[in-house]
């Protein structure tokens, strides 16, 4: 646990039920967790702090997951930034698009909570 402390993570999602949720079980695992309610404040709060990882929603008000991934696969400095896509759009098509986009992996909601801090650990590459 000790190798999560200080890794923050952005959640980004336009339902606050979701985010709470996702707070929680990062905080539980022992990350920092920073929040967006959608594509344009994500994408301000990036330019403010690249955090060490992002889990982006897909289906949101303005601009969606999909093209929040791709504008930052388009900067040079959020190239690399592992991004978890968690949607419960689970059809091959948009798993599909999001994986071409550049996210590093797509999960289903929902998501159990071990599971989720296994993915996080796996994207930063920390040791369970």
């Amino acid at each position: 646990m000790a190798e999560s402390a200080n890794r923050s993570v952005l959640v980004v999602d336009d339902e606050p039920t979701a985010r709470t949720m996702l707070r929680l079980i990062l905080i539980r695992a022992g990350f920092e967790v920073l929040e967006a309610q959608d594509g344009p404040e994500a994408l301000a709060e990036v330019q403010r702090q690249v955090p060490d990882a992002m889990i982006l929603d897909i289906m949101m008000p303005g601009i969606d997951g999909f093209e929040v991934c791709r504008i930052l696969r388009d900067e040079e400095r959020t190239v690399k930034l592992p991004i978890i896509m968690l949607s419960a759009r689970a059809d091959a098509e948009s798993v599909n698009r999001g994986l071409q986009l550049g996210a590093t992996k797509y999960l289903t909601k929902p998501v159990m909570p071990d599971e989720l801090t296994r993915h996080v650990r796996e994207v930063l590459q920390i040791e369970n």
